[in-house]
């Protein structure tokens, strides 16, 4: 007999306008960070970060009627959608039958996996924030900004 997966508890989100709801066993499978081009434009930011879980571990408790899904016939991956509210919920692909790949803003609690990894990272934007020192922007609380670098000075009296 096999033995069963040992889990650490549930971990539960829900879309912004709450109609769809889930939970997954923790510790979940992986978390990555997905840099491409569609998870981009999927989500309207520089990246998608990802929870991994088994399907068997992943279940929809409140809204499945409320789901919409896009599928790309070309990368064969599904992306599934709150039809309400637009809220990107889950990404599947067809080589991983057995995964589903979760928005990780979407849960409400830890799930046992750090995003350590990336993918497509060839394709981190430009414009995308990588952790540059940030200070506040006076006359505007809770707003922070990355200074410019300023050129250094040349002090042409000194050079000869």
């Amino acid at each position: 007999m096999a033995k069963a997966a040992r889990t650490a508890g549930i971990a539960t989100g829900q879309c912004l306008c709450g109609k769809v709801c889930f939970e997954i066993d923790v510790p979940a499978r992986w978390a990555f960070h997905d840099h491409s081009a569609a998870s981009r434009r999927a989500h309207g930011a520089a990246y998608a970060t990802y929870v991994g879980s088994w399907r068997k571990r992943f279940r929809i408790t409140k809204g499945d009627a409320n789901i919409t899904r896009y599928e790309d016939k070309t990368s064969k991956i599904a992306r599934s959608f709150c039809a309400h509210c637009g809220t990107p919920l889950f990404y599947e692909r067809a080589r991983s039958p057995h995964m589903v790949n979760i928005s990780r803003a979407l849960l409400s609690a830890r799930t046992g996996r750090q995003p350590l990894y990336h993918l497509a990272i060839e394709e981190l934007q430009e414009w995308a924030y990588t952790g540059e020192p940030l200070v506040p922007l006076k006359g505007f609380p809770g707003v922070v900004w990355q200074r410019s670098k300023k050129k250094k000075r040349i002090d042409r009296e000194g050079m000869f």
